[in-house]
């Protein structure tokens, strides 16, 4: 069945009959959610599968079809027999129709140009996609394509539907991903004129200059295919009007021109990185410093929490004592929160020792040869962690001496 928003995808108000209603239950797809409300059949609609809108005022939650009819899934009951109005979500429904229609102009270009035969696309609310059957697009041909497709807007080209019989010969001829197994009716064709022509059930714009433009972001690698991502019409005014206040921001906290950016963040960036490789070489002279003082501790378990450390201060500290000197126990990160552990110490204190004490921390580590490390989520438990070490370093020396 050709349905009214396929005939006319600009009519945003209908009125029609309700031809059913029965309660029904409708998978969210979020978490397994499942919200109760009811299935309602209509004489025909302009509510186009995932185009938004409402009936009588009640929005419709989601749209589908089902053979030769459209199931509108609302929450709110509605008597059969009833003559209803529905009402477009134009914003939602005129940016659908711009992507799709630039999906079938990309489509037919990237192929008729160079050959690249479209495998699928997907259309999001930020950017869309087009999969490319093809393992490389270059930048040359990414400024062709868009080029090509751009020129055509200007041309103002027409775009039509067409329907046919399903036994009609002529539907051989045509670009198709075949119909569902349960369609019934005419069959609908969209022809780009001169371009394209293509089997299709979508809404579409009615001319190329309602497009407005379009813009080739780049590509993404998708094992032997690419996938190309595009935006088209009022998509392309509002990236451009993101992108352009990101630059003011820049340039306020860059206190430089959009034409000084690169440099300057290239600039940052070598800062930084600098600057991180004079914390490296100061961290391991503090770890220096700091092991020749635990050293002279006269517990069983030398400790040390140092906020901004590493996995090298850990390391370096626990090699700069020895394991012949002790146990100790050092930590890095957020002193009542996450954060990273270290203990070294004799290898049979140490091989029991070291999973409990990830335990205790809410985490998990791994060690061999006398030293435990891992990442945990709770340091507030340190003290608890160091008693523990404590009584099991004290029984294992006990134990020693008895069999001694």
């Amino acid at each position: 069945m050709v349905f009214e928003c396929q005939r006319d995808s600009f009519k945003t108000e209908f009125t029609t009959t309700v031809v059913s209603s029965i309660p029904a239950q409708l998978d969210t797809g979020e978490k397994k959610q499942t919200i109760s409300g009811y299935e309602v059949i209509l004489k025909d609609t302009i509510l186009f599968p995932e185009g938004g809108g409402q009936i009588d005022g009640i929005p419709v939650t989601r749209v589908t079809r089902k053979g030769a009819d459209a199931i509108h899934f609302v929450q709110e009951p509605i008597e059969p027999g009833k003559d209803v109005k529905l009402v477009v979500d134009w914003t939602r429904r005129f940016d659908n129709m711009q992507q799709h229609s630039g999906q079938h102009l990309i489509t037919a270009i990237a192929d008729n140009m160079f050959g690249f035969k479209t495998t699928s696309w997907m259309f999001s609310k930020d950017v869309c996609l087009i999969e490319l059957d093809t393992p490389k697009v270059t930048s040359e041909q990414i400024e062709a394509i868009e080029k090509a497709c751009n020129d055509a807007i200007l041309k103002c080209v027409p775009v039509t539907p067409k329907y046919y019989q399903p036994e009609d010969d002529e539907l051989a001829n045509i670009r198709s991903r075949g119909l569902p197994d349960d369609h019934v009716g005419l069959v609908r064709v969209i022809t780009i004129e001169g371009i394209d022509v293509n089997m299709c059930c979508g809404t579409h714009v009615s001319n190329l200059s309602q497009l407005q433009c379009i813009k080739l972001l780049g590509v993404e690698k998708s094992k032997k295919r690419t996938n190309l991502l595009y935006l088209t019409g009022n998509r392309v005014l509002k990236y451009l009007g993101k992108c352009y206040n990101t630059e003011k921001a820049l340039c306020t906290a860059l206190k430089c021109s959009p034409e000084e950016h690169v440099d300057m963040a290239n600039k940052l960036q070598k800062s930084v990185r600098e600057v991180q490789k004079s914390k490296t070489m100061l961290l391991r002279e503090v770890a220096k410093y700091e092991a020749e003082k635990l050293k002279s501790s006269t517990d069983n378990v030398m400790s040390l929490h140092r906020k901004d450390g590493d996995n090298e201060y850990m390391n370096i500290i626990a090699n700069e004592i020895g394991q012949e000197n002790g146990v100790v126990f050092v930590s890095v990160g957020n002193e009542k929160g996450a954060g990273l552990f270290l203990i070294s110490g004799p290898e049979v204190v140490i091989t029991e020792a070291g999973p409990k004490v990830a335990e205790i921390l809410d985490g998990k580590g791994a060690g061999k040869n006398g030293k435990y490390q891992g990442k945990v989520n709770n340091l507030k438990k340190k003290k608890v962690a160091i008693d523990f070490v404590k009584t099991l370093l004290c029984k294992t020396n006990s134990t020693e001496t008895t069999e001694s």
